[in-house]
């Protein structure tokens, strides 16, 4: 195998994202035939290299993984907090390849969320360049202006740069209303900000679809595995090749 870049490594053997995995690098907890590693430039090959992180050795994945689970109020996005609070992993019971989250969903939202071992698939889900919309049902304190909802769909700005397009409509017209949300990129707490900067307190956030795939009757706190068909149509959505 040729060498890659350590953070693309670890994302494909399941460890963490690529994000989580260029922290790992930058924390010292990551060697590379027994010397630690710290320059997110290092490369290397998992065929051949002993590649460590946190003192454990590192495999390809036999089988890669994807899930599709409703993460529940109250718990983080994941795979361990140093706070101690309850993250996503502690309701993955499973045996077999480990799989981390796929971006987030802060600890007050519900929904849909994909956990995987497969690197390159969360890379790109997550990606803006591959315009995947992940669509959320927002309950605010208080309905908008017609006025304020085109200032949501055209942009705001977010600390000093301004968010894409979004997707907005109504859904229930009542003092404390919802509103489909249609977003292509995932900035941290966007959706939150994004109506606070309007005079607007979110209430509930759930985001019930990715892509193609609906959150469905999945019960809070439970997953499942996505079916062959649905692991082809993302494929095909982020220019994959097929598995």
């Amino acid at each position: 195998m040729p060498e890659e870049r350590l953070q693309k490594i670890l994302s494909q053997a399941g460890i963490a994202s690529r994000r989580k995995a260029e922290e790992l690098i930058t924390a010292g907890l990551v060697a590379v035939n027994g010397a630690i590693v710290t320059e997110l430039g290092s490369k290397a090959d998992l065929s051949k290299d002993h590649i460590k992180v946190r003192g454990k050795l590192i495999h390809a994945p036999q089988r890669l993984v994807y899930l599709a689970f409703n993460k529940p109020d109250g718990c983080v996005t994941t795979v361990s907090d140093p706070e101690g609070r309850q993250t996503v992993m502690d309701f993955i019971k499973r045996g077999g390849e480990r799989v981390y989250p796929v971006g987030r969903l802060d600890y007050h939202s519900e929904g849909l969320l994909l956990l995987t071992n497969d690197g390159e698939f969360a890379n790109r889900i997550t990606s803006a360049k591959y315009h995947v919309t992940k669509t959320y049902h927002v309950k605010i304190n208080g309905p908008l202006t017609g006025e304020q909802e085109e200032q949501f769909r055209t942009g705001i700005s977010l600390h000093g740069k301004k968010t894409a397009p979004a997707g907005l409509k109504r859904l229930k017209v009542s003092d404390n209303p919802w509103y489909e949300v249609q977003l292509t990129e995932g900035r941290q707490n966007q959706i939150r900000i994004m109506f606070k900067s309007l005079g607007r307190l979110v209430e509930k956030l759930r985001r019930v679809k990715i892509g193609f795939l609906e959150l469905g009757a999945i019960p809070s706190g439970r997953y499942r595995e996505l079916t062959d068909a649905e692991v082809k149509r993302f494929q095909k959505l982020l220019s994959l090749p097929p598995g």
